[in-house]
């Protein structure tokens, strides 16, 4: 086993650039000549001089010009312009009088005197510009998390620990902007050509690039991905990036062929899954789900190597020396498990840990540390309560083969909208945005977020806080106290059995305090009007098996990584209420949600104003259905240390550059 000693922390006053001034008549060229550790090469480093002032602070080596009336320089004389004239006419006066024949011949000297009036000092600059300091080779960053990853397979794995792992290892096929979220060629499609029909796409991929076991990353690992994913044998929460695939032909090893059934607006958004080294698996796809490289990936094509994974302890991955971007500078990367978030924050203030998320009561103790630097940011995602609409005792597929919407067994409570309603009207949102996230979140009232402007419908108001409201609509529907003991019972209620508690089972991922605090305060407001909600919070990887198995109530959980394009059908299509393995884990089924869903995605022209209303319908449906009670949009705080240079995070991504980041000195 390799261990890495944790680096202390490292501080780099290094020379840097200077601007020029604006002024023409003066030009300050940054040099290191002056010991780069003074307070002088310090003030140098962090001013712009201009005018006269420059003058005062000239360093070693750098040289003026100071300009005063118009000169000539000839040689070593220098005279202004009006004693130039003056000789001038001298001289021909001279000549004029040598023209003239005199008597006697008379041979005389004449000394001219030449006064210097002005003297101008002729400065040149010498820009010494310094040698570039090499990044420093060595050191290990270490991330914290509150839960561990579940499985190292880019189209296996589900749950975002496991993707921050595993997104080290494989290539992709299309990049992100790391500000702006936009697609961008920088992964392994360096172009990509488009049909005038718009069905046909053809990728120009990366030459060279190898997986570290030496074989070359080709054309035909993308295509054994997505035939994976198709399989029978593999099952997959990834079905849905084969949607409108028609085809996958390999036109050469470094030419890809994808075509569409049709002309989908966000095309390009299935085809971002990392790609599986084909040559290490069966070409049947028979091993996918059990090769034992999903939980040892010991090829990588990324700028990290595997070396270990101790379950509930930590993953630990080295630098790939063969990177295609360049090897990283740094050692390794470490993803350290801490499960307390008071750990987490003591363990990044002593140097343990380098990079955590930071919980809303964190805030102040980061931004006050001189060691540690805060990224905050608006994610694109939001946290939010799933209400599961069928039965957790029978989970069924949403559709049969033929895609014919298939009936539900219905959850006893949940699938009762009135419970639904009373509970989205039970909560104070405002309470839980202050109380529990601290001020970090915003309110939102459906699924599109504010961010993607065009498709987000502004006019849709959120529930609002109204315990009065809520307890009314369940005494309207059937739920009532008719023993007195203050949980409600079903009493002529649509779907549960006479005479049923209102009791159900609310559960979250332990070790995040931010969703334990928010459980609690849910439970005690539902309580409230006569809920009997039993809280419990859980390891997250069990939770996800529960999520994708269909087996749960009601779950305190989030979405990110949401993109720029609404397009979330995976969440609310029927076809995705798949058992096992589907995003719509809530059996949401509506008719009408499936058919704008397809709508919105094949607009001809994909014109955003045309879009926009199908959009802001899916809204609204899902706005009055209720298959989430909706709790905040997502504010990402993350602390990080100083041990390296060259950290630039974005909000789309923290570690878009890592491989040039290198030790601070």
């Amino acid at each position: 086993m390799l261990t890495f000693p944790y680096s202390p922390r490292l501080f780099n006053m290094s020379c840097m650039s200077v601007p020029q001034g604006i002024d023409a008549r003066f030009s300050l060229a940054k040099d290191c000549a002056t010991d780069p550790s003074s307070a002088t090469a310090a003030l140098y480093r962090h001013r712009i001089f201009q005018g006269s002032d420059a003058l005062s602070r000239v360093r070693p080596g750098v040289h003026t010009v100071a300009y005063g009336s118009p000169v000539f320089i000839t040689g070593g004389l220098i005279m202004t312009r009006k004693k130039f004239s003056l000789l001038a006419a001298l001289l021909a006066a001279a000549l004029v009088l040598a023209a003239c024949p005199q008597p006697t011949p008379v041979v005389e000297t004449v000394k001219e005197t030449v006064v210097v009036t002005q003297v101008v000092t002729q400065t040149e600059e010498v820009v010494v510009t310094p040698t570039p300091v090499p990044p420093v080779q060595g050191g290990v960053w270490v991330e914290g998390s509150s839960a561990d990853a579940t499985i190292l397979n880019p189209i296996l794995a589900s749950d975002s620990a496991s993707f921050d792992v595993l997104g080290w290892f494989f290539p992709s096929l299309l990049g992100q902007d790391p500000f702006s979220g936009a697609i961008v060629p920088t992964e392994m499609a360096e172009s990509w050509d488009v049909s005038e029909d718009g069905l046909v796409w053809t990728f120009h991929l990366q030459d060279g690039v190898m997986w570290s076991d030496g074989e070359q990353v080709t054309a035909d690992d993308f295509k054994f991905t997505y035939d994976a994913i198709g399989s029978d044998l593999v099952e997959t929460p990834r079905k849905a990036n084969l949607d409108n695939i028609e085809s996958i032909e390999v036109l050469d090893p470094l030419t890809i062929q994808v075509t569409y059934g049709e002309v989908k607006c966000d095309a390009l958004n299935n085809l971002g899954l990392g790609w599986l080294p084909s040559h290490l698996y069966a070409a049947d796809y028979s091993d996918v789900m059990d090769s034992p490289l999903n939980e040892t990936p010991t090829v990588s094509a990324g700028p990290f190597i595997f070396n270990e994974w101790i379950r509930d302890d930590n993953s630990t991955v080295l630098r790939n020396d063969n990177y295609w971007k360049g090897a990283p500078h740094m050692d390794g990367w470490i993803y350290k498990i801490v499960p307390d978030p008071g750990a987490r924050l003591a363990q990044l203030q002593t140097g343990e840990l380098d990079l955590i998320g930071v919980q809303p009561e964190q805030l102040t103790t980061i931004q006050l540390d001189s060691n540690l630097s805060l990224h905050k940011f608006k994610d694109d995602g939001y946290s939010y309560i799933g209400l599961n609409q069928a039965n957790p005792e029978n989970p069924q597929a949403g559709q049969d083969e033929e895609g014919n919407l298939i009936e539900q067994d219905p959850h006893p409570i949940l699938s009762d909208l009135a419970v639904r309603q009373a509970i989205a009207h039970a909560l104070d949102y405002d309470a839980i945005i202050s109380r529990v996230y601290l001020g970090q979140g915003y309110q939102i009232a459906s699924n599109v977020l504010p961010a993607v402007e065009w498709a987000h419908d502004p006019s849709l108001q959120p529930y609002a806080f109204d315990t009065e409201k809520a307890a009314q609509i369940l005494d309207d529907a059937g739920w009532t106290d008719s023993d007195g003991d203050g949980v409600r019972e079903c009493n002529g209620c649509a779907t549960a059995a006479a005479g049923a508690a209102l009791t159900i089972r609310l559960q979250t991922n332990a070790g995040n305090t931010t969703r334990e605090d928010l459980g609690a305060l849910v439970q005690d407001q539902l309580n409230g009007i006569g809920f009997d909600i039993q809280f419990e919070a859980i390891e997250f990887g069990t939770l996800v098996g529960e999520l994708l198995g269909q087996t749960f109530d009601m779950v305190i959980i989030g979405w990110t990584g949401l993109g720029t394009d609404p397009n979330d059908d995976s969440f609310w299509h029927s076809k995705f209420d798949t058992p096992g393995s589907g995003f719509n884990f809530v059996s949401y089924q509506n008719a009408r949600i499936d058919e704008l869903l397809e709508q919105a995605v094949s607009v001809p022209g994909c014109a955003t104003e045309d879009r926009a209303p199908f959009y802001h319908e899916i809204q609204q449906i899902i706005h009055d259905d209720i298959p989430y009670v909706f709790v905040t949009g997502s504010v990402g705080n993350t602390g990080y240390s100083k041990k390296f240079n060259g950290i630039n995070p974005g909000p789309w991504s923290f570690y878009h550059n890592i491989e040039t980041w290198s030790l601070a000195q």
